[in-house]
């Protein structure tokens, strides 16, 4: 394949993998399936293809639709185990950001709430909130009729919409204040100004560092504020699994305030963010060192602020 060939496939790469991120999740993952189109790419008649553009979106949309539909994606992700991939921002596989709905389409509480689509449904919805393709294009990338595609588009957003927490952007200063006040809290034991902190849903999601077969989960504000207590207490234990006692550094994580465990140059753990109303409405504790690969070679390419604990 010419040079020529090759770049206009690069000058494509980091849309197609956030095209990909966005319906399968995982970086991982997305990295194969855009991997897998170059492949297709390299073997195609290009002198056929009027837009190349378009055909990539189509196969790159394709290889995820056939990896969802796959019975081996349908045992990973049923067996409550399943959470999407964290990317530190500033990540290219985030793609666009200009309007609000591209940048909630990436948060990881609509990653969540995409498995409940069906694949049809999850790809019309990725393709116009976050790329903004009309219906005759989407219908043309997934061969079905422009009706069958406002059909998907409205049971998609209809079902994403009614199980968000949706309070519209949080203003990144308060945000970092809410946090850090949390961090505060957690650390210091202040199990009533947590408590005060969350929402009266409040749900905690676990992956108990990828050693529990399922994600552990905990609701009430109540439950929540015993258990971050527990968890941002250091001991020597946590100290010798981490490698070492980390710093606590303050980040934006798909677009939602985290913080983040670093021992060294290496992610140990995230801990993310949805805010609401003010509260705290998800926390998610992301400590698997599968989940953490992308997050952590993008952390060694950042410059951080100081951190909010210097050693933990």
């Amino acid at each position: 394949m010419d040079s020529t060939a090759t770049d206009r496939f690069e000058a494509s790469r980091n849309r197609l993998a956030s095209l990909a991120y966005r319906l399968l999740g995982s970086a991982t993952d997305a990295e194969d399936a855009v991997q897998d189109a170059f492949l297709n790419w390299q073997a195609a008649d290009r002198q056929q293809i009027k837009v190349p553009e378009a055909w990539l979106t189509k196969v790159v949309t394709n290889l995820c639709l056939d990896r969802l539909r796959s019975a081996q994606a349908r045992r990973e992700r049923a067996v409550g185990a399943w959470l999407p991939e964290p990317l530190l921002d500033g990540d290219p596989m985030l793609g666009p950001a200009d309007t609000f709905e591209q940048r909630e389409s990436v948060s990881l509480a609509v990653l969540t709430l995409i498995e409940r689509l069906s694949p049809l449904e999850r790809a019309v919805y990725v393709l116009r909130e976050a790329f903004s393709y009309s219906h005759a294009e989407m219908a043309e990338i997934l061969d079905i009729t422009e009706s069958a595609s406002q059909q998907h588009l409205h049971r998609a957003r209809h079902r994403i919409t009614a199980a968000r927490h949706r309070d519209g952007e949080v203003d990144p200063a308060s945000a970092r204040r809410i946090v850090e006040e949390f961090l505060a809290a957690a650390t210091s034991g202040r199990t009533e100004r947590l408590v005060a902190m969350l929402t009266d849903d409040v749900i905690a999601i676990s992956d108990g560092a990828g050693l529990a077969e399922k994600l552990l989960r905990y609701d009430t504000p109540q439950r929540v504020a015993a258990v971050a207590r527990g968890g941002f207490k250091p001991t020597p234990a946590k100290r010798r699994l981490a490698g070492g006692a980390p710093a606590i550094h303050y980040a934006l994580v798909n677009g939602a305030p985290a913080i983040l465990f670093v021992v060294g140059d290496q992610v140990v753990g995230a801990v993310t963010f949805d805010i609401t109303g003010g509260r705290i409405a998800t926390v998610r504790g992301i400590a698997a060192p599968t989940r953490l690969a992308r997050l952590v070679e993008t952390w060694r390419q950042h410059v951080p602020d100081t951190p909010l604990i210097a050693q933990w």
